[in-house]
């Protein structure tokens, strides 16, 4: 299996990462400046290993490279609201600690892999404050039904996104994508509708995280949101 420093991907997962370079790489510079990043572009080759390292690189070096040139918000601390995992599907359930490795939470399982649990979709979180948001105008969500590890209370969700890192417990992460919402969370949605919390719809999409240090968080606990 292919490997990136701690990082480890099965062949599918290589092969998906690499489909998704370009489209994740957008959401960097979205809303920035562009130039900043434009010279880490991924140029790919075709040859699957090759291009997943070039992609990786690129992904990784965009968020620092944003961060020195400004273009990141200032530093915020927010609060674990709410911990989730599950041996499979969904909902996730209610848990007061996780242990945060490069994978992710420790014991979290996915029901299928086909669009999850890449090393850029170790840990999902969600805000409290999109969650009240949506239960207000009637949808019956809930913390840990749409299937995010942590559930974040405090930090403005518009400024959680891509390139910026969070310090959750004492594990560090760095926000890579955002969670495309799937039919398996339609209940929780009036009409089903559940591309109600597409990011395209504004500041109100889960997001994925890479786990740059391992660590644990527990309920309560302080995160970070790092300039």
């Amino acid at each position: 299996m292919p490997t990136i420093g701690p990082y480890t991907f099965t062949e599918e997962d290589a092969r998906r990462t690499v489909a998704c370079g370009a489209e994740v790489f957008e959401l960097y510079a979205q809303g920035r400046d562009r130039s900043v990043i434009a010279a880490l572009v991924p140029v790919l080759t075709g040859d699957t290993e090759v291009d997943l390292a070039a992609v990786w690189t690129a992904w990784t070096s965009a968020g620092p490279a944003l961060r020195a040139a400004g273009q990141l918000p200032a530093r915020r601390e927010g609060t674990v609201a709410h911990l989730h995992a599950s041996g499979g599907g969904l909902p996730k359930l209610p848990v007061d600690r996780v242990d945060i490795g490069w994978s992710g939470v420790a014991g979290d399982v996915q029901a299928t892999r086909k669009h999850h649990g890449r090393p850029w979709q170790a840990l999902c979180l969600w805000s409290t404050e999109v969650i009240a948001t949506l239960h207000g105008q009637g949808h019956p969500i809930a913390p840990g039904l749409a299937g995010e590890n942590i559930t974040v209370t405090g930090l403005a969700w518009a400024d959680v996104r891509p390139g910026v890192r969070l310090r959750v417990g004492t594990a560090l992460c760095e926000v890579s994508a955002y969670a495309l919402p799937c039919s398996k969370t339609a209940s929780c949605f009036v009409g089903g509708d559940f591309s109600t919390m597409h990011h395209e719809r504004g500041p109100v999409s889960r997001v994925y995280a890479t786990v740059l240090e391992p660590g644990a968080a527990v309920v309560g606990a302080t995160v970070v949101l790092k300039p």
